[in-house]
């Protein structure tokens, strides 16, 4: 069976996350989706890791080998945990390239046992980060084409 891991700290997970991961499982047997503690980006995330989890099970409730898992530690180790052949990463424009690559290419040297796959996202999502869901949600804004209800929910509770 091929496994895909697909990494990211998910505060929260969006659309764009989803169909990534959506296209995966049709390319993989397995896919499990590694939401990170922390990846210490500024004072760290903004949902806690059971509701980062939670809201990612939920984005792929219909994908059946699709699974959800919590990691802490270094990705490659994670990857030979679950038994992964292939590391999974979505790009939306030619600086998520850079830093990707970078990360590959370390990623390899740390174990080069992985490949490391590139899936470009789709034109409607290519805009679309956690980050900016998350700045527009703060500031009152309507985010709901853009993160399942179950997150959009979450934002506005988080923000009113």
């Amino acid at each position: 069976m091929r496994t895909a891991l697909i990494p990211g700290t998910y505060d929260p997970v969006t659309l764009g996350h989803r169909d990534i991961i959506r296209r995966a499982a049709q390319i993989f047997d397995h896919v499990v989706v590694g939401v990170a503690v922390s990846q210490k980006k500024g004072a760290g995330p903004l949902f806690s890791l059971e509701e980062r989890v939670a809201f990612a099970t939920d984005a792929v409730a219909d994908l059946p080998n699709v699974t959800i898992r919590s990691f802490s530690s270094l990705l490659v180790d994670f990857a030979v945990e679950i038994g992964a052949q292939a590391i999974v990463k979505g790009l939306r424009a030619m600086t998520d390239f850079e830093f990707e690559f970078q990360q590959a290419s370390l990623n390899y040297r740390l174990n080069p046992e992985f490949e490391t796959m590139f899936i470009m996202a789709n034109p409607e999502h290519m805009f679309l980060s956690s980050s900016a869901v998350k700045e527009i949600a703060s500031m009152g804004g309507n985010v709901q084409s853009w993160v399942t209800p179950l997150v959009q929910q979450a934002l506005i509770t988080r923000f009113s």
